[in-house]
């Protein structure tokens, strides 16, 4: 059995911390029926620990991954940002190939295969999206999509330390998109510092996904009456939506979400 990559066993370790962390501080169900209808909603009931781990996490926000963010905004021009982040989407692709295709997704697997050979030849290795210019859009594929689209569900809430929002499902398709990642195995084949490259690409995405996003935590957080519970809605609602491949919610999942639990059927 091969061994894990450096990148998943890292993500592993975190991800049990996280677990761990989460299953020591359980939320007591209600007993009120409109109370326990809502606590059932919410699917949270690690909330305790998990806002705790969100403290956390804002903290080292606040005094590293903010300001390094602040730092490549700074000192890499918009341009040279959006170079760098068109060249690690293009590394990204073969796992959405692969998750696309055991979707069953397979115009979309094949759209993604032809955006990458195109970008990584015409693109000089991605750096220019040029399957874009051309209507090759850019797919969406991870391996939590895939267990979501094979009926596994996603289980409650979670809060992973470094990492953020999450739950079981989507946190097992992170580790298994790291050990599929081919660009992993071909760096540990060259050795050297080439076998740390899944490290850097994880911080390279890291930093620049907070870049793009400091004006919209900054404005949830100045805005939100309750900052956990305003970010947890938002991610699922985004999380969705990438389940789905952006396609919009059944009407049955529409009038769930915004449904009154405490409503009472006539």
């Amino acid at each position: 059995m091969r061994v894990l990559t450096a990148c998943a066993r890292w993500f592993a370790v975190v991800a049990l911390a996280g677990l761990t962390l989460t299953l020591g501080g359980c939320a007591t169900p209600p007993t009120d029926p409109v109370a326990l209808a809502e606590f059932q909603k919410t699917n949270d009931p690690f909330e305790p620990a998990n806002r705790k781990i969100l403290d956390f996490n804002m903290f080292v926000d606040r005094i590293l991954l903010k300001p390094v963010a602040l730092g490549y905004r700074t000192f890499i021009p918009q341009y040279g940002r959006n170079r760098i982040r068109n060249f690690l989407d293009n590394l990204n692709e073969p796992v959405v190939f692969v998750n696309d295709t055991l979707q069953g997704q397979f115009a979309r697997a094949n759209t993604t295969a032809g955006r990458f050979l195109f970008n990584t030849t015409f693109g000089i290795g991605g750096i220019w999206d040029q399957a874009t210019a051309i209507g090759m859009e850019r797919q969406t594929g991870d391996f939590g999509q895939t267990l979501y689209s094979w009926g596994v569900p996603d289980g409650p809430y979670l809060v992973i330390p470094i990492l953020g929002p999450s739950n079981p499902r989507d946190a097992i398709g992170t580790a298994v998109d790291s050990y599929m990642d081919p660009f992993l195995y071909v760096g540990r084949h060259f050795g050297g510092q080439a076998k740390h490259n899944g490290l850097y690409r994880w911080l390279a995405l890291g930093i620049d996904e907070r870049e793009r996003n400091i004006e919209a935590i900054d404005d949830l957080q100045k805005n939100a009456v309750d900052f956990y519970a305003e970010l947890r809605s938002l991610w699922r609602q985004h999380r969705a939506t990438e389940l789905r491949h952006g396609e919009p919610a059944p009407l049955e999942e529409d009038q769930d979400l915004y449904s009154d639990p405490g409503a009472k059927k006539q």
